[in-house]
């Protein structure tokens, strides 16, 4: 992997692939580049594709006083196309990634950007009075702080149950069941920064971009899980009226990862909407 210094001499590791218009795929919470990699490998014929281990994510050591900030991700994703001066991009965010393409327009606009890609994410995690459309359409602070608890006692266990005990009745019946992909979850879990993680996740819910989405003046494709986990169709449909050039795509039987239950939907989707831009 390619090595980005941020300005606190955090290293932030990239892939980067393929020549064209220039495609950054963000990935979710407690995931990494790998994520991305089969999509990067796909599209790398027609565009040229980063993917990154956020800060604080991936294979890789960093200090224990590393900042996992969402404002300090963003920064990290400026950096990233300033070293290679790219215009004209198109953000691909899934979960987390999302939060981070939302930041980024925040701190820096969209002067840079061609278009956004958001996959399954709402830009308020947690629900209040004047928001019911975050994590399982009813996540108070207080269940939050809740969660933060249990993340600070069992990391891993506490992501597993965040997971399973949300709206796809199927991934319930696999976390009771403690089927294999649960199993192979919790390995993988267990091995993660917990602490460092736990605080990401502070500054992820603490959140509320839905002015940010609002204001996108750039075309915008969203993909949603009609089982996720997390978010409700009323959800997607209420952040595609509030963008003006917005695509919607619901993907049938698909939890909060949509783009792995449909692979090449996805990829044909994400090409069919980065050639429009081009076109238009």
């Amino acid at each position: 992997m390619e090595k980005l210094t941020a300005s606190d001499g955090t290293s932030i590791r990239y892939i980067s692939i393929g020549h064209g218009r220039p495609l950054i795929f963000l990935h979710g919470w407690t995931a990494n580049a790998r994520e991305w990699l089969p999509f990067a490998s796909e599209l790398a014929d027609e565009f040229q594709v980063f993917c990154w281990d956020a800060r604080g994510h991936g294979d890789h050591q960093y200090g224990e006083d590393c900042d996992t900030h969402i404002s300090t991700m963003a920064q990290d994703l400026q950096l990233l196309i300033d070293k290679y001066d790219l215009q004209d991009v198109v953000l691909v965010g899934h979960s987390m990634g999302a939060l981070t393409t939302w930041e980024y327009i925040r701190q820096f606009g969209t002067e840079r950007l061609g278009g956004v890609c958001i996959v399954d994410q709402s830009p308020k995690l947690v629900t209040d009075d004047s928001w019911e459309h975050g994590i399982y359409s009813n996540f108070p602070a207080d269940k939050n702080q809740q969660l933060i608890q249990r993340l600070s006692e069992n990391f891993a266990e506490g992501v597993l149950e965040l997971v399973a005990f949300g709206n796809n009745v199927r991934s319930r019946e696999n976390f009771e069941r403690n089927s294999r992909g649960f199993q192979q979850m919790r390995e993988y879990l267990q091995k993660l920064p917990g602490p460092m993680l736990t605080a990401c996740w502070q500054s992820l819910t603490a959140q509320d971009y839905r002015d940010i989405v609002s204001a996108i003046n750039v075309p915008a494709l969203l993909i949603y899980g009609d089982e996720s986990q997390f978010y409700s169709q009323t959800l997607a449909n209420w952040v595609a009226t509030q963008i003006n050039d917005s695509e919607l795509h619901i993907y049938e039987n698909s939890d909060h990862s949509p783009q792995l239950w449909h692979r090449e939907r996805f990829v044909y989707d994400l090409r069919r909407f980065v050639t429009r831009l081009s076109e238009a």
